[in-house]
């Protein structure tokens, strides 16, 4: 039988840590196609680029490895490599690592989340990976250990899935196991503060606010020691809000 071809992305860019990690586990499963951004394109969400061409520089090609870079956002990098560069559709897209959180109300900010669920509209398996540490530096040696059980997982189920996978920030051997649950009720207070004592220009700063500490969510799981696996998808439907909308006339 023919190995899996890996379609993998990310948002921090093609050279970072976090995506050479995951390289490294997907090369353990089969030949590995990396479509990535140039630079980092973190909170980009499901951002495409019409305004201004985009390009593909080829940076590597051996028996089981073949990468490019992207100057686009993490869904031109998908896009791109399902619909020019690759001979045939990937068994799987693996994104990330990515450096920080993409729990909760992360997902919709998340460039890493969104090339995931741009491979899941394609009907193709989908995972997005993050660790919960923002360093350049972060050690992805645990996730290296507990990532390929996840990826073997959806290979395996042959189903076309999408599934958002945070690790927190601990050893391995810290680590109690893997919580399958739903994302937790989130938010972020901006506060703008501005970029100098003359200027009309602001960053943009926030904290993270979680109302809901019940323990079937993602932020309960990551708190108390486990990777969180959260399935999503991109039907924005609300069903309920629906079925009490058909009873109104207008």
């Amino acid at each position: 039988m023919s190995r899996p071809l890996i379609l993998v992305t990310n948002d921090d860019g093609v050279n970072s840590k976090g995506i050479l990690a995951l390289i490294e586990i997907a090369q353990t499963f089969g030949d590995v196609f990396v479509v990535a951004p140039d630079g980092p394109q973190s909170g980009k969400s499901h951002a495409i680029t019409l305004e201004k061409p985009f390009g593909k520089n080829f940076l590597l090609k051996t028996d089981s490895l073949t990468k490019y870079s992207c100057t686009g956002t993490p869904v031109d990098c998908v896009k791109m490599g399902l619909n020019m560069l690759m001979d045939k559709k990937p068994d799987i897209i693996l994104s990330g690592i990515n450096h920080g959180s993409n729990s909760s109300i992360n997902v919709i900010y998340s460039g890493t989340m969104a090339a995931a669920i741009e491979g899941y509209m394609h009907g193709i398996p989908s995972i997005g990976f993050s660790l919960l540490d923002h360093s350049e530096d972060a050690d992805f040696s645990a996730c290296k250990q507990l990532l390929a059980k996840i990826v073997a997982m959806v290979l395996q189920k042959k189903e076309t899935l999408c599934l958002n996978v945070n690790i927190p920030k601990l050893p391995a051997s810290q680590i109690k196991g893997y919580k399958f649950c739903r994302q937790s009720n989130s938010n972020w207070q901006e506060k703008f503060v501005p970029a100098d004592d003359n200027s009309d220009y602001y960053w943009m700063k926030g904290s993270f606010v979680n109302h809901d500490n019940s323990p079937d969510t993602d932020e309960w799981a990551l708190d108390n020691g486990y990777v969180s696996i959260v399935p999503v998808q991109f039907d924005f439907t609300s069903y309920k809000t629906l079925e009490t909308l058909k009873n109104i006339e207008l």
